[in-house]
């Protein structure tokens, strides 16, 4: 059984259709990231999973349970990283955790995930003395106190600077190990492309591209191969590079002369993202 389920999904505001027929499903265990420009629908989208807003049609199972009537026994299978929370400023990071882990039946132990995200030297700090980075980790931390089976990540590591990004990227990959499903959206496409199993691409409320990473970078313009002539950069595009760039080198060696700045430049997620928003398919 999938972990989400999601046919048809539409939702509008007045005349404005913000998810027009969104259909995807999301396997357990798996890591799925949702990217898309501000305004093409995925938060719209993950409020619906989350239980939070309704759909105006279509049909969406979170767990096997619509989420519309799931109600708090749906709510302590998921945890939610939203992209803006305001946490008692005057608790510590200890007593928060205390604080959610009394919602649940079953929670995790409050010290082992204040290890968890990073946050031990920092237990007896109160909220308010927390740097942004900090701040998300302890957002971090209050979505996983449950123990959920579903995981929300929604640009869970904005605010972070590189070396605690990379900690919460192993932090979800443990996640993953345990057998927790994420669902992720994030503005990082490198983030995407370390993290998720696959992804959607959604423009203008609708999934125009679906895949792993490497099924989305294979649909990429060609690899380019970059080297300099003097002054003037010569860009060579090609589907074969490994057979290019022999015969490039082969040339130049005959005739005793190096290529400057000779590179190698492989399409990359975000390469592929940009074509989708801007209007590619």
């Amino acid at each position: 059984m999938s972990a989400l389920a999601v046919r048809d999904l539409r939702k509008s505001y007045g005349a404005v259709e913000a998810v027009r027929g969104v259909t995807f499903a999301v396997q357990r265990g798996e890591v799925f990231g949702l990217l898309g420009p501000n305004g093409a629908g995925k938060t719209t989208t993950v409020e619906i999973l989350e239980g939070y807003r309704r759909r105006d049609g279509g049909d969406v199972e979170v767990l096997g349970v619509d989420p519309e009537r799931g109600g708090a026994a749906l709510r302590e299978r998921i945890g939610v990283v939203l992209q803006a929370s305001e946490l008692p400023a005057g608790l510590t990071v200890r007593e928060v955790h205390v604080m959610f882990a009394g919602y649940y039946a079953a929670p995790r132990d409050v010290d082992e995930v204040i290890e968890l995200v990073g946050l031990e030297e920092k237990a007896h700090a109160r909220v308010k003395t927390l740097s942004g980075g900090q701040k998300r980790r302890l957002d971090l931390g209050v979505a996983l106190v449950g123990d959920p089976e579903l995981v929300f990540l929604d640009e869970p590591t904005t605010g972070f600077d590189p070396s605690a990004r990379r900690t919460a990227w192993d932090l979800v990959r443990s996640l993953r190990n345990l057998g927790k499903t994420i669902v992720l959206t994030t503005h990082y496409l490198d983030e995407a492309q370390q993290l998720a199993d696959r992804v959607a691409v959604i423009r203008a409320g609708r999934i125009v591209r679906i895949g792993t990473p490497a099924e989305l970078i294979g649909v990429a313009p060609k690899v380019q191969i970059r080297y300099r002539e003097g002054e003037r950069e010569i860009v060579i595009e090609t589907d074969a590079p490994t057979k290019a760039l022999a015969e490039l080198t082969g040339a130049a060696a005959a005739a005793g002369r190096e290529l400057d700045s000779l590179e190698v430049v492989r399409p990359s997620l975000e390469d592929v993202y940009l074509d989708l928003v801007d209007g590619g398919a």
